[in-house]
């Protein structure tokens, strides 16, 4: 197989997305690993360019197949669906969720086609993206990948270096999440992950399966979901031949994992796996008042296609001041090419 072919979304407009990616894209190592294509708006990414301060030329194309994807020059798919004079930097806006929707939407339609290899997307808004009349049907880009892919089984993971987390639930409220805690999804999950290890080259992945409660129950003086639904799934996993662990008490399961005793967690719900990797991932500078470090990407698992993304959002604060570190993206589309080369 060749190099891979990548489609980048834009994000939305007003926040670090294209910033980050002309950033990227003025690294001749992207070029060495994958053929870069931006889904977007060229109006957006060539302002991206003016206040990044790079020598960067763009050329719109109609299909992928007609870019040249040579450094100095980005090859991008003009969906022309917004303009600079409609964009206010760092503000949530209809018409810029309308258009990243458009664009995830347009990105998806080419990796189904086969035209790209993957999708690395940048972050949306989900204020703007609901406004934007996507979110009547998705929350985000899981969600909405999953729907356009016609996926029923799937599950976000998130990953910095060697540490990785999968989750039983994501993008719903603590409330609703704590229901979903049930046999059957958890050990869907635990399939998804012991797959996804497999791929990435882990001979004999050893999963750990984190407890809900504190103390994971303490044997059920805490919480019965351990009992009547987490442990029910361990086992069966087990008994599939899959290596897993636990449930293994919050509190301590990371450290494990981040020690090397896990190759992956299990978590059961959205902040229980964000707030680890982005405390490995998220480093403050408080001298200069700025990050330090901003890494961590996130992977849709269980997708006939491709999708892996920066794991921030849109840093309205940041946008339009070119002061956006790319360090997410870069890994993402690393992570995406070593994905494609494992198929």
């Amino acid at each position: 197989m060749g190099i891979p072919r990548i489609a980048i979304t834009m994000g939305d407009p007003a926040g670090i997305g294209p910033e980050i990616i002309v950033k990227v894209l003025s690294l001749m190592e992207t070029y060495d690993i994958c053929q870069p294509l931006v889904v977007g708006s060229k109006e957006i990414i060539e302002d991206a360019v003016r206040i990044t301060h790079r020598a960067l030329k763009t050329n719109a194309v109609k299909s992928p197949e007609e870019g040249n994807y040579r450094y100095g020059v980005i090859d991008l798919l003009d969906l022309a669906n917004i303009k600079i004079k409609d964009v206010e930097y760092g503000k949530v806006s209809a018409q810029c969720g309308k258009a990243a929707g458009e664009v995830i939407a347009k990105a998806i339609e080419l990796a189904k086609a086969g035209e790209v290899d993957a999708v690395v997307t940048a972050p949306i808004h989900k204020e703007s993206f609901k406004l934007g009349g996507w979110g009547e049907k998705y929350v985000g880009h899981t969600e909405m990948f999953a729907d356009l892919t016609n996926t029923k089984k799937y599950t976000m993971m998130l990953a910095h270096g060697d540490f990785k987390v999968v989750h039983v639930s994501t993008h719903v409220p603590l409330a609703e999440a704590v229901k979903l805690v049930k046999k059957d999804r958890i050990l869907e999950v635990i399939k998804i992950a012991h797959d996804a290890c497999l791929t990435l080259g882990i001979k004999k992945p050893k999963i750990a399966v984190a407890g809900l409660n504190p103390h994971a129950g303490d044997g059920g003086v805490l919480g019965r979901e351990e009992i009547d639904e987490i442990i029910p799934a361990i086992k069966e996993a087990q008994l599939l031949g899959i290596n897993a662990d636990g449930p293994v008490p919050a509190d301590t399961v990371f450290s494990k994992a981040v020690g090397g005793w896990y190759d992956i967690v299990v978590t059961m719900y959205h902040d229980q796996g964000h707030i680890p990797m982005k405390t490995l991932g998220f480093v403050w500078d408080e001298s200069r008042k700025d990050w330090k470090e901003v890494s961590g990407i996130n992977a849709t698992l269980g997708l006939p296609i491709i999708r892996v993304s920066v794991d921030h959002g849109t840093a309205f604060g940041k946008a339009g001041k070119g002061t956006a570190r790319p360090d997410s993206l870069i890994d993402a589309i690393k992570l995406a090419v070593r994905l494609v080369g494992s198929r």
